[in-house]
């Protein structure tokens, strides 16, 4: 059920996590509920509110917060935008059994900005990560945009990229949505992996802000066209094939989170083009006319970072 919203106009965050223990088989592991993302939230719009005018988007009046089927999970939501960000949203899960954050910048069509994007997974004995300034143009053919965005970025990429391992397979589809410096892993919950994805955090954002500042706004028409379909594109891909699509079924029913991927979590679809999935991923089609539920159609994926320290993509189209 949707609480009452109340009106942020002034921000003035403040946060901290309490950290709990228990034993098991000898293994010390930390309390699912002990860990928040609230931190990450609380510096994400301190830092933006002190170098942009932030106010409240329209989408907080109707996503505030939730309560799921199972009466103590919470799921409650945030949504901002500025003079170049058309939306600035988090969405946090607090609950027992898991704690996840799903926190994203998209940048107005007239700027063609990376979109920032944090995913956070926190389960008992496992956490999944992908923290990235999603390209907005593909940078495996688009050597330039690669060279305005990310060159000069390699270094904090590659900072966090050795603390924070590769996580596993990537489908050859999915990879074309994010850029040299993901961050895509998998590791136990500890404090000290909290607090190094916490650094981590602060840094990208940081860094995606600094682009936005002195990004140079479009005012060629195709250019903005282009950069239109091209997050149009991206949020039509996100709100099909969302790994987390199936975590807010379980928690909230299948019609309510349709709502929140379409309507919040990657809002755009209805307003930013008229295109559908199978339009952008015609190789989706099943026979009967539907989309294929399959993760990846080529079935191939990378086991391993398909960038170089360089950031040159050392991959190949159809991946290992």
């Amino acid at each position: 059920m949707l609480k009452p919203h109340s009106a942020l106009m002034a921000i003035n965050f403040s946060g901290s996590s309490q950290w709990s223990k228990r034993k098991t088989r000898g293994h010390c592991l930390l309390r699912v509920s002990a860990i928040s993302y609230q931190d990450f939230i609380d510096f994400s719009l301190n830092e933006t509110e002190r170098r942009t005018l932030l106010l409240p988007s329209p989408h907080q009046e109707k996503y505030s917060s939730m309560i799921a089927l199972d009466g103590q999970t919470r799921l409650e939501m945030s949504s901002f935008e500025t003079p170049r960000i058309r939306l600035l949203r988090s969405m946090s899960i607090k609950g027992e059994a898991m704690q996840v954050l799903d926190f994203a910048a998209f940048p107005k069509p007239e700027f063609d900005l990376p979109i920032f994007c944090g995913n956070f997974f926190t389960a008992a004995n496992m956490n999944i990560v992908v923290l990235d300034l999603n390209p907005l143009h593909d940078v495996i053919s688009r050597r330039d945009y690669e060279e305005k965005y990310y060159d000069h970025l390699m270094p904090l990429g590659l900072k966090y990229t050795e603390l924070l391992p590769w996580g596993g397979k990537l489908t050859s589809e999915s990879i074309k949505f994010f850029s040299p410096i993901v961050i895509w892993t998998k590791f136990t919950s500890s404090k000290s992996k909290h607090e190094i994805l916490y650094s981590a955090f602060v840094e990208y954002y940081k860094a995606w802000l600094e682009l936005m500042e002195q990004a140079v706004e479009e005012t060629d028409p195709s250019r903005i066209m282009s950069n239109l379909e091209a997050q149009h594109r991206y949020l039509t891909w996100r709100a099909e094939k969302d790994p987390g699509h199936g975590v807010l079924k379980r928690l909230i029913g299948e019609k309510p989170a349709k709502d929140l991927l379409r309507n919040f979590l990657f809002n755009g679809i209805d307003e930013l083009g008229s295109k559908t999935f199978l339009d952008y991923f015609p190789d989706y089609w099943s026979d009967d006319g539907t989309i294929s539920e399959k993760r990846s159609i080529i079935g191939k994926g990378f086991e391993n970072r398909p960038w170089d320290k360089n950031g040159e993509f050392v991959g190949n189209d159809l991946g290992n």
